[in-house]
Protein backbone atom coordinates (compact mmCIF):
# COMPACT_ATOMS: atom_id res chain seq x y z
CA UNK A 1 0.00 0.00 0.00
CA UNK A 2 1.48 3.33 -0.30
CA UNK A 3 2.29 5.49 2.17
CA UNK A 4 4.32 9.00 2.48
CA UNK A 5 7.84 8.99 2.71
CA UNK A 6 9.79 11.46 4.62
CA UNK A 7 10.46 14.64 3.05
CA UNK A 8 11.78 18.07 3.41
CA UNK A 9 11.57 21.26 0.98
CA UNK A 10 14.60 20.88 -1.17
CA UNK A 11 15.36 24.65 -0.77
CA UNK A 12 15.57 24.49 2.78
CA UNK A 13 17.98 21.76 2.78
CA UNK A 14 20.14 23.74 -0.08
CA UNK A 15 20.45 26.89 2.19
CA UNK A 16 21.47 24.67 5.23
CA UNK A 17 24.01 22.80 3.26
CA UNK A 18 25.67 25.94 1.74
CA UNK A 19 25.42 27.79 4.90
CA UNK A 20 27.47 24.75 6.56
CA UNK A 21 29.83 24.71 3.95
CA UNK A 22 30.03 28.77 4.30
CA UNK A 23 30.70 28.28 8.69
CA UNK A 24 33.38 25.16 7.31
CA UNK A 25 35.09 27.17 5.54
CA UNK A 26 35.10 30.18 7.73
CA UNK A 27 36.43 27.86 10.43
CA UNK A 28 39.17 26.59 8.13
CA UNK A 29 40.16 30.08 7.11
CA UNK A 30 40.59 31.24 10.91
CA UNK A 31 42.88 28.30 11.14
CA UNK A 32 46.85 28.84 10.61
CA UNK A 33 46.71 25.17 9.74
CA UNK A 34 46.34 24.75 6.15
CA UNK A 35 45.70 21.15 7.05
CA UNK A 36 43.28 21.81 9.24
CA UNK A 37 41.32 23.89 6.29
CA UNK A 38 41.70 20.82 4.15
CA UNK A 39 40.29 18.67 6.76
CA UNK A 40 36.81 20.71 7.09
CA UNK A 41 36.90 21.45 3.16
CA UNK A 42 36.86 17.59 2.61
CA UNK A 43 34.27 16.70 5.60
CA UNK A 44 32.04 19.36 3.80
CA UNK A 45 32.75 18.00 0.16
CA UNK A 46 31.85 14.44 1.79
CA UNK A 47 28.48 15.61 3.29
CA UNK A 48 27.94 17.54 0.33
CA UNK A 49 27.93 14.52 -2.06
CA UNK A 50 25.80 12.42 0.41
CA UNK A 51 23.50 14.79 0.78
CA UNK A 52 23.03 15.53 -2.68
CA UNK A 53 21.84 11.71 -3.97
CA UNK A 54 18.50 13.23 -1.79
CA UNK A 55 17.60 16.17 -3.97
CA UNK A 56 15.24 15.07 -6.43
CA UNK A 57 12.26 17.55 -8.56
CA UNK A 58 8.70 16.38 -8.78
CA UNK A 59 6.56 17.89 -11.76
CA UNK A 60 2.85 18.27 -11.55
CA UNK A 61 0.69 15.09 -11.35
CA UNK A 62 3.41 12.93 -10.90
CA UNK A 63 4.99 11.34 -8.36
CA UNK A 64 7.70 9.52 -7.36
CA UNK A 65 8.40 5.57 -5.55
CA UNK A 66 11.43 6.32 -3.13
CA UNK A 67 13.69 2.82 -2.23
CA UNK A 68 16.35 2.40 0.40
CA UNK A 69 18.72 -0.33 -0.97
CA UNK A 70 15.65 -2.04 -2.00
CA UNK A 71 13.28 -1.40 0.87
CA UNK A 72 10.00 0.41 0.10
CA UNK A 73 10.03 3.62 1.73
CA UNK A 74 7.26 5.79 0.76
CA UNK A 75 6.20 8.09 -2.77
CA UNK A 76 6.62 12.01 -3.11
CA UNK A 77 3.49 13.58 -5.02
CA UNK A 78 4.07 16.73 -3.82
CA UNK A 79 4.95 19.30 -7.06
CA UNK A 80 8.70 20.97 -6.65
CA UNK A 81 12.06 20.88 -5.28
CA UNK A 82 11.97 18.13 -2.80
CA UNK A 83 14.69 16.37 -0.39
CA UNK A 84 14.18 12.77 0.53
CA UNK A 85 16.62 9.89 2.44
CA UNK A 86 20.07 10.12 0.80
CA UNK A 87 21.63 7.26 -1.56
CA UNK A 88 17.58 6.05 -2.08
CA UNK A 89 16.36 5.11 -5.49
CA UNK A 90 13.42 7.05 -6.92
CA UNK A 91 11.25 5.74 -9.61
CA UNK A 92 8.78 7.82 -11.93
CA UNK A 93 5.21 7.52 -11.95
CA UNK A 94 2.78 9.63 -14.02
CA UNK A 95 -0.80 10.11 -11.80
CA UNK A 96 -2.22 11.58 -14.90
CA UNK A 97 -5.18 10.88 -16.92
CA UNK A 98 -4.44 8.74 -19.79
CA UNK A 99 -6.76 6.23 -22.45
CA UNK A 100 -6.03 4.20 -24.40
CA UNK A 101 -7.96 2.24 -27.21
CA UNK A 102 -8.09 -1.82 -26.96
CA UNK A 103 -7.59 -3.39 -30.68
CA UNK A 104 -10.02 -4.61 -32.71
CA UNK A 105 -11.07 -7.84 -31.24
CA UNK A 106 -13.23 -10.92 -33.40
CA UNK A 107 -15.02 -13.24 -30.84
CA UNK A 108 -18.21 -15.07 -30.77
CA UNK A 109 -21.17 -13.00 -29.11
CA UNK A 110 -23.39 -15.11 -27.01
CA UNK A 111 -25.87 -16.08 -30.07
CA UNK A 112 -22.65 -16.96 -31.42
CA UNK A 113 -22.34 -14.52 -34.35
CA UNK A 114 -18.98 -13.76 -35.11
CA UNK A 115 -18.37 -9.96 -34.34
CA UNK A 116 -15.50 -7.17 -34.28
CA UNK A 117 -15.50 -5.35 -31.13
CA UNK A 118 -13.23 -2.37 -29.76
CA UNK A 119 -13.21 -0.16 -26.51
CA UNK A 120 -11.33 2.86 -25.08
CA UNK A 121 -10.17 2.98 -21.50
CA UNK A 122 -9.67 6.33 -19.82
CA UNK A 123 -7.13 5.44 -16.07
CA UNK A 124 -5.40 6.67 -13.98
CA UNK A 125 -2.72 5.83 -11.19
CA UNK A 126 -4.29 6.11 -7.54
CA UNK A 127 -1.68 4.12 -5.76
CA UNK A 128 1.69 4.42 -6.55
CA UNK A 129 3.36 1.52 -4.74
CA UNK A 130 0.98 -1.35 -6.53
CA UNK A 131 1.97 0.13 -9.62
CA UNK A 132 5.30 -0.34 -9.04
CA UNK A 133 5.59 -3.31 -7.13
CA UNK A 134 2.64 -5.26 -8.17
CA UNK A 135 2.66 -5.61 -11.68
CA UNK A 136 6.07 -5.75 -13.95
CA UNK A 137 4.39 -2.87 -16.23
CA UNK A 138 0.76 -1.68 -15.08
CA UNK A 139 0.60 0.17 -18.47
CA UNK A 140 1.08 -3.51 -20.12
CA UNK A 141 -1.12 -5.01 -17.27
CA UNK A 142 -4.20 -2.50 -17.79
CA UNK A 143 -4.13 -3.31 -21.87
CA UNK A 144 -4.31 -6.94 -21.58
CA UNK A 145 -6.62 -6.86 -19.29
CA UNK A 146 -8.99 -4.68 -21.24
CA UNK A 147 -8.74 -6.47 -23.75
CA UNK A 148 -9.72 -9.85 -21.41
CA UNK A 149 -12.61 -7.68 -19.92
CA UNK A 150 -13.93 -6.54 -24.16
CA UNK A 151 -13.60 -10.20 -24.70
CA UNK A 152 -15.84 -11.83 -21.90
CA UNK A 153 -18.44 -8.64 -22.76
CA UNK A 154 -18.77 -9.26 -25.97
CA UNK A 155 -19.60 -13.48 -24.93
CA UNK A 156 -22.07 -13.03 -22.46
CA UNK A 157 -24.20 -10.62 -24.77
CA UNK A 158 -25.68 -10.72 -28.08
CA UNK A 159 -25.02 -8.13 -30.91
CA UNK A 160 -28.32 -7.13 -30.99
CA UNK A 161 -31.71 -8.51 -28.89
CA UNK A 162 -34.78 -8.33 -30.02
CA UNK A 163 -36.38 -8.84 -26.33
CA UNK A 164 -37.31 -5.95 -24.26
CA UNK A 165 -35.70 -7.95 -20.41
CA UNK A 166 -32.15 -8.64 -22.72
CA UNK A 167 -29.15 -6.12 -22.38
CA UNK A 168 -27.11 -6.25 -26.51
CA UNK A 169 -24.27 -4.75 -26.99
CA UNK A 170 -25.51 -1.62 -28.89
CA UNK A 171 -27.08 -0.93 -25.24
CA UNK A 172 -24.47 2.00 -24.57
CA UNK A 173 -24.69 3.03 -21.62
CA UNK A 174 -25.11 -0.39 -19.63
CA UNK A 175 -22.84 -2.20 -21.73
CA UNK A 176 -20.38 1.00 -20.56
CA UNK A 177 -21.00 0.81 -16.87
CA UNK A 178 -20.73 -3.03 -17.04
CA UNK A 179 -17.32 -2.73 -19.02
CA UNK A 180 -16.35 -0.10 -16.43
CA UNK A 181 -17.19 -1.72 -13.38
CA UNK A 182 -15.67 -5.40 -14.59
CA UNK A 183 -12.00 -3.51 -15.46
CA UNK A 184 -11.96 -1.39 -12.16
CA UNK A 185 -12.31 -5.14 -10.22
CA UNK A 186 -9.46 -6.27 -12.65
CA UNK A 187 -6.96 -3.31 -12.22
CA UNK A 188 -7.77 -2.89 -8.59
CA UNK A 189 -4.63 -5.14 -7.80
CA UNK A 190 -2.10 -2.72 -10.13
CA UNK A 191 -2.97 0.45 -8.46
CA UNK A 192 -4.95 2.02 -11.33
CA UNK A 193 -8.79 3.34 -11.50
CA UNK A 194 -10.19 2.83 -14.36
CA UNK A 195 -12.76 6.13 -14.92
CA UNK A 196 -14.33 5.44 -17.99
CA UNK A 197 -14.74 2.67 -20.52
CA UNK A 198 -16.53 2.40 -23.64
CA UNK A 199 -17.88 1.00 -26.93
CA UNK A 200 -16.01 2.65 -30.00
CA UNK A 201 -16.30 0.11 -32.63
CA UNK A 202 -18.94 -2.92 -32.77
CA UNK A 203 -19.95 -4.41 -36.21
CA UNK A 204 -20.29 -8.02 -37.59
CA UNK A 205 -17.55 -9.80 -38.77
CA UNK A 206 -16.89 -9.25 -42.85
CA UNK A 207 -17.96 -12.83 -43.69
CA UNK A 208 -21.99 -12.42 -42.28
CA UNK A 209 -21.95 -8.79 -42.23
CA UNK A 210 -23.63 -8.84 -45.50
CA UNK A 211 -26.01 -11.68 -44.27
CA UNK A 212 -27.12 -9.85 -40.89
CA UNK A 213 -27.96 -6.52 -42.86
CA UNK A 214 -30.17 -8.75 -45.01
CA UNK A 215 -31.54 -9.94 -41.77
CA UNK A 216 -31.84 -6.38 -40.06
CA UNK A 217 -33.57 -5.11 -42.35
CA UNK A 218 -36.31 -8.20 -43.29
CA UNK A 219 -36.54 -7.25 -38.75
CA UNK A 220 -37.55 -3.61 -39.29
CA UNK A 221 -39.38 -4.12 -41.92
CA UNK A 222 -41.64 -6.84 -40.50
CA UNK A 223 -41.55 -4.19 -36.88
CA UNK A 224 -43.21 -1.48 -39.13
CA UNK A 225 -45.59 -3.92 -40.55
CA UNK A 226 -46.89 -4.84 -37.47
CA UNK A 227 -46.76 -1.33 -36.45
CA UNK A 228 -48.54 -0.21 -39.48
CA UNK A 229 -51.38 -2.89 -39.23
CA UNK A 230 -52.25 -2.48 -35.35
CA UNK A 231 -53.03 1.62 -36.41
CA UNK A 232 -55.00 0.32 -39.31
CA UNK A 233 -56.46 -1.87 -37.60
CA UNK A 234 -57.33 0.83 -34.63
CA UNK A 235 -58.67 3.01 -37.74
CA UNK A 236 -60.77 0.63 -39.00
CA UNK A 237 -62.85 0.05 -35.88
CA UNK A 238 -62.83 3.34 -35.22
CA UNK A 239 -64.75 3.81 -38.50
CA UNK A 240 -67.24 1.20 -37.44
CA UNK A 241 -67.55 2.78 -34.51
CA UNK A 242 -68.81 5.94 -35.00
CA UNK A 243 -70.79 4.88 -38.24
CA UNK A 244 -72.66 2.99 -36.21
CA UNK A 245 -72.94 5.43 -33.44
CA UNK A 246 -74.49 8.26 -35.15
CA UNK A 247 -76.65 6.21 -37.73
CA UNK A 248 -74.77 7.04 -40.66
CA UNK A 249 -75.52 3.88 -42.59
CA UNK A 250 -76.62 0.69 -41.92
CA UNK A 251 -74.50 -2.43 -42.66
CA UNK A 252 -74.67 -6.11 -42.64
CA UNK A 253 -72.27 -8.81 -42.09
CA UNK A 254 -70.79 -8.81 -45.29
CA UNK A 255 -70.66 -5.11 -46.09
CA UNK A 256 -68.86 -4.20 -43.22
CA UNK A 257 -66.33 -7.61 -43.90
CA UNK A 258 -66.10 -6.10 -47.57
CA UNK A 259 -65.31 -2.46 -45.99
CA UNK A 260 -62.87 -3.70 -43.50
CA UNK A 261 -60.90 -5.56 -46.21
CA UNK A 262 -60.98 -2.21 -48.39
CA UNK A 263 -59.89 -0.25 -45.75
CA UNK A 264 -57.10 -2.49 -44.97
CA UNK A 265 -55.69 -2.48 -48.06
CA UNK A 266 -55.84 0.97 -48.65
CA UNK A 267 -54.29 1.40 -45.30
CA UNK A 268 -51.90 -1.14 -44.87
CA UNK A 269 -50.54 -0.99 -49.08
CA UNK A 270 -46.71 0.04 -49.32
CA UNK A 271 -47.89 1.83 -53.09
CA UNK A 272 -50.55 4.53 -53.79
CA UNK A 273 -53.83 3.00 -54.05
CA UNK A 274 -56.40 4.38 -57.04
CA UNK A 275 -59.81 4.76 -55.44
CA UNK A 276 -62.55 3.37 -57.34
CA UNK A 277 -66.03 5.42 -57.03
CA UNK A 278 -69.39 3.30 -57.03
CA UNK A 279 -71.70 5.47 -58.28
CA UNK A 280 -74.69 2.99 -58.12
CA UNK A 281 -76.14 1.34 -55.41
CA UNK A 282 -74.12 0.17 -52.66
CA UNK A 283 -75.39 -3.94 -52.38
CA UNK A 284 -74.75 -3.75 -56.94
Amino acid sequence: MERRAFRINGFLVLVLLLALGAGAAAIGLSSDDEGTFIAFALAWGLIALIVITGFMVINPNEAKVVQFLGRYVGSVSEAGFQWVLPFTSKRRVSLRVRNFETNRLKVNDADGNPVEIAAVVVFKVVDTARAVFSVDDYEQYVAIQSEAAVRHLATTHPYDSHEDDRTSLRDGATVAEELTIELRDRTELAGVEVLEARITHLAYSPEIAQAMLVRQQASQVVAARTRIVEGAVGMVQLALDRLAAEGVVVLDEERKAQMVSNLLVVLCGDRAIQPVVNTGSLYA
